[in-house]
């Protein structure tokens, strides 16, 4: 949904329809494109349709109820976000334990190997197990801040995307990053971009 009247109007949800009505005549005295330097008009205007448009509304009792309906269905039941706070746990959960196998696996590599024979504690052998495990030691120490620093920038996103989300079923949230989008010409640009890479 676009647009939150009750936002638009500044009142709660709870509000009654004098509260609603004293709202609206103060916003409108406020923000009367008449009484805007010259510049300002064409936004005051478009700011005044809003006002009027959630005004006509939250003013009319039938409207105002059907509205009620759309506002609740649009929003994040608290099961929803218990079921996206669990789900990232779970991916955690998962992440780690794949690390472990990664481990596991190059740990267990060693008796794996073709040279590795019936005898493992010949010298032949035990030479060169110490010089497999010094080496996959180098390669582990190398590569293991770059593996962590994989790790974490994974799961920062997938906490990004999470929260991202959740802001976006928030109404007033939503409202305020489409107006932000709608007046910001630079920020438009960029999100354009990517979501023209996106397609």
């Amino acid at each position: 949904m676009e647009e939150n009247y009750y936002d638009i109007l500044q009142v709660n949800k709870n509000a009654s329809k004098e509260i609603i009505e004293k709202a609206y005549k103060t916003l409108v005295k406020k923000y009367h494109p008449d009484l805007q330097k010259e510049n300002n008009k064409i936004e005051y205007e478009e700011k005044i349709k809003k006002i009027n448009k959630a005004y006509e509304v939250l003013s009319d009792a039938e409207k105002r109820k059907n509205y009620d309906l759309i506002l609740k269905k649009n929003e994040v039941s608290i099961t929803d976000y218990n079921n996206l706070y669990q789900e990232n746990l779970k991916l955690k959960n998962n992440l780690n334990i794949l690390k472990q196998k990664l481990i596991d696996l190059n740990n267990n590599s060693i008796h794996n190997n073709s040279n590795y024979n019936k005898n493992p504690y010949t010298h032949e052998n035990l030479s060169y197990q110490n010089n497999y495990i010094k080496n996959s030691r180098n390669i582990i120490y190398k590569y293991k801040p770059i593996l962590k620093n994989l790790i974490s920038l994974f799961i920062t996103f997938l906490i990004i995307v999470f929260t991202i989300f959740i802001l976006w079923q928030i109404p007033f949230v939503r409202n305020y990053f489409i107006q932000l989008y709608e007046k910001n010409e630079t920020l438009k640009f960029f999100i354009n971009i990517i979501l023209n890479i996106f397609k």
